[in-house]
């Protein structure tokens, strides 16, 4: 990422994030301290340039609103189901059916259109669309190998509030960035000083 988030640099790839696009794509909405919020998929450029540095997208793409809205949906959806995961708690229906949705959506041919003056033909689907139904599928089907396989269990949200990321833990690693772990070490440290007081 290279986005600035309010000033400051934003935080690194969480562990796990470059094997798994789902985990980046649930990352992709920062809380941050101060109550302060950043959307890595605000616009339809940014989603853009998000796509493009996962190769999921050509650059020049021409992502629209409703491209980057569909992203942001899916990225709801599969936080919601992280963090069923995480808390141990059921999944909701709709984020599993929205991820089950999006693996299978992905036109494979050239639909038939009837048109009444030329009669019948194939189309091919919007290029952008496509492109979009194409990077949801591999979102959707990485969200649904993540949740499924021994990855699963070494999934966690990062220790730091009000961090709100997810990344797999290795080893006894609790946080998603150094910058969170100085936090976290940082507030141990100010609670032990005022404790003793």
């Amino acid at each position: 990422m290279d986005e600035s988030v309010r000033g400051e640099a934003a935080p690194p790839s969480a562990p796990g994030e470059a094997e798994h696009p789902a985990l980046a794509l649930a990352n992709s909405a920062l809380a941050l301290p101060g109550g302060h919020t950043t959307d890595l998929l605000g616009t339809p450029a940014q989603a853009e340039r998000w796509l493009t540095r996962r190769g999921l997208a050509p650059d020049g793409a021409g992502l629209t609103e409703v491209c980057a809205v569909r992203l942001r949906s899916l990225r709801e959806q599969i936080r919601s189901l992280l963090v069923s995961r995480v808390t141990g708690r059921p999944a909701l229906p709709a984020a599993v059916t929205a991820v089950n949705d999006a693996m299978t959506r992905v036109p494979t041919a050239p639909l038939l259109v009837w048109d009444e003056t030329t009669g019948p033909r194939r189309v091919a689907p919007h290029p952008t669309t496509a492109l979009v139904e194409h990077a949801l599928a591999v979102i959707a089907a990485d969200a649904a190998d993540l949740l499924t396989s021994p990855d699963a269990g070494r999934l966690t949200a990062c220790a730091s509030p009000p961090c709100n990321r997810f990344l797999l833990k290795h080893g006894r690693r609790q946080w998603c960035s150094t910058r969170c772990g100085d936090r976290a070490r940082a507030a141990r440290a100010y609670a032990r000083r005022t404790a003793t007081d």
